[in-house]
């Protein structure tokens, strides 16, 4: 295999917890997902623990200097929701506990896991765009069950299949660019018309191996289907379907005021993610010069 090989991937569905981690396992070699970075097994165990210590993964994270000021920048971030000020990595761990803060460790990795990605520059700063607006939004709407921290991590995690798929498959560059513009048919269906998988597909098998929540992993794996926004498909959570009405509502207003690269997403499934958001046009044109302020901050 010459590493530019399309290789045809398992049904991440298969029945059976066995099926499922054979289909996982195979589809992570397949397709090069980053390995999960070991950190993340540390912190899983010791929430496995009967007695969980903050004090041991405060000491894990600090070991990696990098990481612990990414940590403090990250909680004390307006989009991840927290009101106190974050000084240290044990203010963090306190403030948000052991899950969250897996996830906050997990999305400060994600842009570690690609190295020489310095191409994708432009993706990678959209991204951070678009999760901080996301956490912005959790709470400027307030939405039970909604939480800053997970659309941030949501917003960063949502897209990483298409950086794996450009690294990964040579005519990939020119897959995006028609889906991009393909005003009738889903992004997914554009990708998958050319290649034997797609992003959301291949986003959603790193969220699993990577440890995310299932609402975030399912969200990711069906962020581009009107369907399940519609809650046509009855399997996905409401959690999943408001996570994806935020990004899609993030990365709309995005466009609209900073002049970024227009997709036709939007007119695709905008009239469903708003009613999911519980707002109207009017509303979001409220929410513009909050926006704003967060687009200018956000790196």
């Amino acid at each position: 295999m010459d590493g530019n090989e399309e290789v045809p991937l398992r049904e991440p569905c298969s029945p059976g917890p066995a099926g499922v981690e054979a289909a996982l396992e195979e589809n992570l070699r397949a397709i090069d997902i980053p390995p999960r970075p070991m950190i993340l097994d540390r912190i899983r165990d010791e929430m496995m623990q009967d007695d969980p210590c903050l004090r041991r993964v405060g000491q894990l994270i600090n070991a990696d200097v990098g990481l612990a000021a990414g940590l403090i920048k990250t909680a004390g971030s307006p989009s991840f929701g927290l009101r106190t000020r974050v000084r240290s990595v044990a203010d963090a761990l306190m403030l948000l506990g052991l899950d969250v803060t897996s996830r906050a460790v997990a999305a400060i990795n994600l842009r570690r896991a690609f190295p020489n990605s310095g191409h994708y520059v432009r993706f990678w700063d959209a991204s951070a765009r678009i999760a901080a607006l996301s956490g912005w939004l959790a709470q400027e709407i307030s939405l039970p069950g909604l939480h800053a921290a997970d659309a941030y991590t949501f917003g960063l995690f949502r897209d990483c299949g298409i950086v794996i798929l450009l690294r990964r498959l040579p005519t990939y560059m020119q897959t995006l660019a028609r889906a991009n513009g393909d005003a009738e048919r889903s992004f997914t269906a554009v990708e998958r018309a050319e290649h034997p998988t797609d992003h959301a597909v291949v986003g959603g098998l790193m969220a699993v191996d990577w440890w995310l929540p299932d609402e975030l992993c399912q969200a990711i794996r069906h962020h581009h289907e009107r369907a399940a926004l519609a809650s046509l498909q009855p399997d996905l959570p409401p959690p999943s379907r408001r996570l994806i009405a935020v990004s899609q509502t993030a990365e709309h207003l995005l466009q609209q005021l900073s002049g970024a690269s227009r997709t036709q997403e939007w007119a695709k499934l905008g009239e469903v993610c708003l009613p999911l958001l519980g707002i109207d046009e009017k509303d979001l044109r409220q929410l513009h010069s909050g926006a704003t302020a967060i687009i200018q901050t956000a790196a």
